[in-house]
C-alpha cells in the first residue's frame, strides 16, 4: 500500500498545466508582466475611483425578486459543465432560484434542458445531482420521458383514458453547449445568443479547454446573499487578512490584475512562486505557476486556477430568500482520474480545502457581513480602487437589471424595482 505523507498544512498543490498556446499563451505572459511590475512596486490594478453601492441593495426583497425575474431568469446561466454529463444519456438536475431544472444528454450527444416536472400532476421527476438512464421516469406514477423531454410512456394506458401526449411533453428551455460550459434560460421560449452574450471573453472561456476536463467531485455550500457571495471571489485585497493561514501561504494579497469583457470578467493574482522569477528572461516564463486567475461568468461561475492541471469551479446562486444562497463547487481534472492512492489524497485535499477555506473564511465572513449591512441605517458599501472586480460586477449588476426592466416592461421602467445607485457614479 502507498504510503500518504500528509503536508504541513493539507495544502493543495498547484500543479502546472503545458495548455497554453499560439494567442492564449501571449496573453498569459503578458498578465504575467504586468503582475511581475506590481510585485516589484507593491502595486495592483486599479479602478479609477472608489465606488459606492447602497446597502438596500443587499437587502430588499422586492428588489431581489426582481432580480430574479429580469436577470436569473432571462439571461444564460452556466448550469453545468461538459464533463459533468461526458457521456451519451447523462443527466443533471439542480434547483435554480426555485426552478427545478434537468439537463441531458441525449443518445446522439446533444444536450437539452427541460423544467424538472412531470406533466402528469407536477412531481419532481429527477433528484439533484448527476445520473445516467435511458428515460427519465418519475417516481409518482411511472409516467416516461424520452432525454429530450418527449413524453414516451405511462404506467396503465390502458386505462387511463385518451389526450394528446404531444401537449404532455417536458416544458423545454433553451440550452446551449459553448467551449465546455452549457448554458441554460430559464425562461422557456427566449432565445440564447450565445456569441453575443459572451463577446470578447469567448476566446478566453475557449482557451481553459474545459470540455477536455474530468470531474472529481461536486459539494453544494450554503452562504448569505449572493452578491455578498460574490464579492470574495473577485478581489485578492482580504487574503493577507482574512486568509492569512490558508490562501495567503501560496498567493500575494492586494497584487492582482484586472480585465472586464462585457459582463465578464478575468482577475488575475500573483502567486508566490512568482517572487523567484522578477528578473528571469520572458523566454522562460511559466504563467501556469505564477499567476492564479479566476475566470468569471457572469452572473457568478468563479474558474479558479484554468491553466492548472487541477481547478476549482464554484457557482454561488440565490435561493428564494434573499440572504440566502447555494454554492456548488466542483473540483476538476484535466487527465482521466485513476485509482492511485495518492492521486485520490491530493485531490481529496484540495477538495477539503477549498471548500474549508470558501465555507469557513469567506462564506462565515459573508454571513457578519450580511448582519452588518442590515443595521447600517440604509448607507452603503464602499469598495477602494484596488478593488476593481467587484466595482465591475456591481456596475454589470445594475445595467443589466436596468436593460432587462427596459426589455420585460418597454420604456415604462417604473413598474420594475430596480437597485439604487449612488448619485455622481
Amino acid at each position: 500500500m502507498t504510503q500518504i505523507i500528509e503536508t504541513e498544512a493539507a495544502t493543495p498543490a498547484y500543479l502546472p498545466s503545458k495548455i497554453l498556446n499560439g494567442a492564449a499563451r501571449e496573453d498569459a505572459l503578458a498578465m504575467m508582466a504586468r503582475l511581475i511590475s506590481h510585485t516589484k512596486n507593491k502595486t495592483t490594478d486599479q479602478a479609477e475611483a472608489t465606488y459606492q453601492e447602497p446597502v438596500e441593495n443587499y437587502l430588499d426583497e422586492e428588489l431581489f425578486a426582481s432580480e430574479i425575474e429580469l436577470l436569473f431568469k432571462r439571461i444564460p446561466l452556466p448550469l453545468a459543465l461538459t464533463c459533468e454529463l461526458p457521456e451519451k444519456n447523462n443527466h443533471k438536475a439542480i434547483e435554480v432560484v426555485g426552478v427545478p431544472v434537468v439537463i441531458t444528454r441525449d443518445s446522439q450527444g446533444e444536450v437539452h434542458a427541460m423544467l424538472n416536472v412531470c406533466r402528469h400532476r407536477g412531481a419532481l421527476i429527477c433528484a439533484a445531482g448527476l445520473g445516467t438512464s435511458r428515460a427519465l421516469t418519475c417516481p409518482y406514477h411511472a409516467w416516461s420521458y424520452g432525454m429530450d423531454g418527449q413524453l414516451k410512456g405511462l404506467y396503465g394506458e390502458s386505462t387511463f383514458g385518451e389526450f394528446d401526449k404531444s401537449e404532455r411533453n417536458m416544458i423545454k428551455l433553451p440550452c446551449v453547449e459553448k467551449h465546455g460550459v452549457i448554458f441554460v434560460c430559464l425562461t422557456p421560449g427566449l432565445e440564447i445568443d450565445i456569441d453575443s452574450w459572451l463577446g470578447s471573453f469567448a476566446p478566453i472561456l475557449e482557451s481553459l479547454k474545459l470540455a477536455e476536463c474530468h470531474l472529481f467531485s461536486t459539494r453544494m455550500m450554503p452562504g448569505p446573499n449572493w452578491k455578498v457571495a460574490i464579492e470574495g471571489y473577485l478581489e485578492g485585497y482580504h487574503f493577507a487578512s482574512l486568509h492569512k493561514d490558508t490562501v495567503f501561504k501560496t498567493n500575494l494579497s492586494n497584487t492582482a490584475t484586472f480585465d472586464g469583457h462585457g459582463a465578464h470578467e478575468r482577475v488575475a493574482f500573483a502567486l508566490r512562486e512568482i517572487e523567484n522569477h522578477l528578473d528571469d528572461p520572458v523566454d522562460t516564463w511559466d504563467p501556469t505557476a505564477n499567476v492564479g486567475t479566476i475566470n468569471w461568468l457572469f452572473p457568478g461561475l468563479s474558474i479558479a486556477g484554468g491553466w492548472r492541471q487541477r481547478m476549482a469551479v464554484a457557482f454561488p446562486l440565490p435561493t428564494t430568500k434573499v440572504n440566502e444562497s447555494l454554492t456548488e463547487q466542483r473540483i476538476l481534472v484535466r487527465t482521466p482520474i485513476t485509482n492511485d492512492e495518492r492521486e485520490q489524497h491530493e485531490l481529496e485535499v484540495m477538495r477539503d480545502w477549498f471548500y474549508d477555506v470558501t465555507y469557513d473564511e469567506d462564506y462565515i465572513t459573508g454571513f457578519g457581513v450580511q448582519k452588518g449591512v442590515a443595521v447600517t441605517g440604509g448607507k452603503t458599501q464602499i469598495f477602494g480602487r484596488n478593488e476593481p472586480g467587484v466595482q465591475y460586477v456591481h456596475r454589470t449588476i445594475n445595467r443589466l437589471m436596468h436593460e432587462g426592466a427596459e426589455a420585460v416592461h418597454g420604456s415604462d421602467t417604473s413598474k420594475a424595482v430596480l437597485p439604487r445607485i449612488v448619485s455622481g457614479q
